[in-house]
C-alpha cells in the first residue's frame, strides 16, 4: 500500500474506532503527517509510531496523562525521538497511559480510561495502557512505552501484543518525564518480534544526555530472524506465589513445544527472595517518584502535582514523602537497597547455569474495567516483572495464547545487554504458531 493511503486510512480507523478504546491523547494534523510520509527514508520507513505521553516530542503535549501538565507542550525531542526521525519513523501522536505512569490497569488516566481492544470491558494494563491498546488495535505498526516494574511487559500481556524492557542503561532516557530514575526504560511495543527488535535497533545505545546509558553492542536484525538452538531455559519456580495456573500450563506447553522443535534444555529455577520483590520495588519508586516531582510546584512546569493530581499518584506522592523523612530512611528505602542488590545477586547466579529464564508476566488475566480490587492485588500485578526491574535485566512479553477469550502472556529475561539473544529466543517461540 502506498505510504500516504497508508497513512489516511490508520487515521480514519483511529477517528472511527479509538472513541471507545481512548488509546490516543493526541493526533497530530494530517497534513503533517503526510509531510513527514514525503521524507520518510531510513530504517524506519513507512512505519506509523506512538508514543507516551511521557516522552517528549517537540511541540506536541506531553501531559502524561495528568492535568498537571495537561497543557504542556515539550520544546525539545527526546533522544529516542531524534533517533526515530532521523530514521524515518512516522510519528502519528501520544498514546493514554496510567497518570504519570502511576498504575497497572490504564484505569487512572486523567482524560478517562483505556480499554482493551481485545474485549472493551477489560482493562488493557499499564501504565503504559495506550501504546500497547494502539498497537493491538492496528492505529500503528509500532508505540513506545516506559517501563518501571512491568508497565511495558503488562499491557502487552494483557492485550496480546510483544512488549521489550531493555536493559537499564541500553536506551537513554533524556527526554522522558520519568516515574523511578534508577529504574525506568523506555522500549517499544508491536504486534511481532521483528518490528520490536527494529525499533529498538534504532533508540538504543549510548547518548551523551544520559549518563547512565551504557555502550552495548547494536543487535542484528538478521540474526534476530535465526532460530536459537540449543540453550538452556530456566523455568521459574513459583512456589508461595499465588498466580493463574491456567497461565502457567500455557507456558510449559509453548516452551515444552520449543524444546522439542529446538533441542532447547529446560531446568527448573529457584530465585530467592522474590517474595520480597514487590515489598522492594515501591519504597524505591515512592522515594524517586517524589523526589521527581518537586518541580511540579505549579510555577514553571504546570499545575501544583499536589492539588491537581489523581489518587494514585497522590499515594505515591505522600509515601515517598513519608519515607524521605530522616526518621524512616534507614529503615525504608536503604533496605530496599540492600535488598535490590540481594536480588540482582541471585539473577548473576542464575545465568550462569541458563540462557534465559521464562514465567508469566503477569499472574492474572486482564479484569473489567471498573471492577474493585484491593491495592495489595494490584501491586501484585507487578510480581514477576518487577524482579528483572531491580536486577537491571533486559525482559520481553510474548502472547502465548488466550484463556477465556483474554490473551496471556509468556516473560522471557535475559542477562544485562543481551537484547540480541532474547529476542532470538522470543522470534523462535513466535515462529512456533507460523
Amino acid at each position: 500500500m502506498e505510504l500516504k493511503t497508508k497513512i489516511k486510512k490508520t487515521l480514519e480507523k483511529i477517528k472511527k474506532e479509538d472513541k471507545e478504546i481512548n488509546s490516543f491523547l493526541v493526533l497530530r494534523e494530517e497534513k503533517e503527517i503526510l509531510k513527514d510520509a514525503e521524507n520518510s527514508k531510513g530504517k524506519l520507513a513507512g512505519k506509523i509510531i506512538g508514543v507516551k505521553s511521557n516522552i517528549c516530542v517537540k511541540g506536541l503535549k506531553t501531559s502524561c496523562a495528568s492535568k498537571v501538565l495537561e497543557n504542556y507542550v515539550a520544546p525539545y525531542d527526546a533522544t529516542v525521538i531524534e533517533r526515530i526521525k532521523k530514521e524515518g519513523g512516522i510519528i502519528i501522536g501520544m498514546t493514554n497511559m496510567d497518570e504519570f505512569a502511576c498504575g497497572f490497569s490504564g484505569e487512572s488516566s486523567a482524560f478517562g480510561a483505556t480499554k482493551n481492544p481485545v474485549n472493551l470491558k477489560y482493562v488493557p494494563g499499564g501504565s503504559s495502557s495506550g501504546s500497547a491498546a494502539a498497537v493491538s488495535a492496528g492505529f500503528c505498526d509500532i508505540a513506545l512505552g516506559s517501563d518501571t516494574g512491568g508497565s511495558i511487559r503488562n499491557p502487552s500481556s494483557h492485550c496480546g501484543v510483544v512488549g521489550l524492557k531493555p536493559s537499564y542503561g541500553a536506551v537513554s532516557r533524556y527526554g522522558l518525564i520519568d516515574l523511578s530514575m534508577s529504574l525506568d526504560q523506555i522500549g517499544p511495543i508491536a504486534k511481532n518480534v521483528e518490528d520490536v527488535a527494529l525499533l529498538f535497533s534504532v533508540i538504543q545505545g549510548k547518548d551523551e544526555k544520559d549518563p547512565t546509558t551504557l555502550e552495548i553492542s547494536k543487535i542484528n536484525l538478521e540474526e534476530i530472524k535465526k532460530p536459537i538452538k540449543d540453550i538452556k531455559v530456566g523455568i521459574l519456580d513459583l512456589e508461595g506465589l499465588n498466580y493463574d495456573e491456567r497461565i502457567y500450563s500455557l507456558l510449559k506447553e509453548k516452551i515444552e513445544k520449543a524444546s522439542e522443535k529446538y533441542g532447547w534444555k529446560l531446568k527448573t529455577i529457584k530465585l530467592n527472595y522474590l517474595d520480597l520483590a514487590v515489598e522492594t520495588y515501591y519504597p524505591l519508586v515512592y522515594v524517586e517518584f517524589f523526589s521527581g516531582t518537586r518541580k511540579f510546584d505549579g510555577r514553571k512546569y504546570g499545575k501544583k502535582i499536589e492539588e491537581y493530581a489523581g489518587p494514585e499518584v497522590l499515594r505515591r506522592v505522600f509515601g515517598g514523602s513519608e519515607i524521605s523523612k530522616a526518621e524512616y530512611r534507614g529503615r525504608y528505602y536503604n533496605s530496599a537497597l540492600k535488598v535490590k542488590s540481594l536480588i540482582t545477586k541471585e539473577f548473576e547466579k542464575a545465568f550462569k547455569e541458563v540462557d534465559c529464564i521464562v514465567c508469566p508476566v503477569t499472574p492474572r488475566l486482564p479484569w473489567k474495567i471498573g471492577e474493585k480490587i484491593s491495592i495489595e492485588e494490584a501491586y501484585a500485578s507487578d510480581v514477576f516483572t518487577v524482579p528483572s526491574s531491580l536486577a537491571g535485566n533486559c525482559a520481553l512479553s510474548l502472547p502465548i495464547g488466550k484463556i477465556d477469550s483474554l490473551p496471556a502472556g509468556m516473560q522471557i529475561i535475559c542477562d544485562k545487554a543481551q537484547e540480541e539473544k532474547l529476542l532470538r529466543i522470543g522470534r523462535s517461540i513466535e515462529s512456533l504458531n507460523e
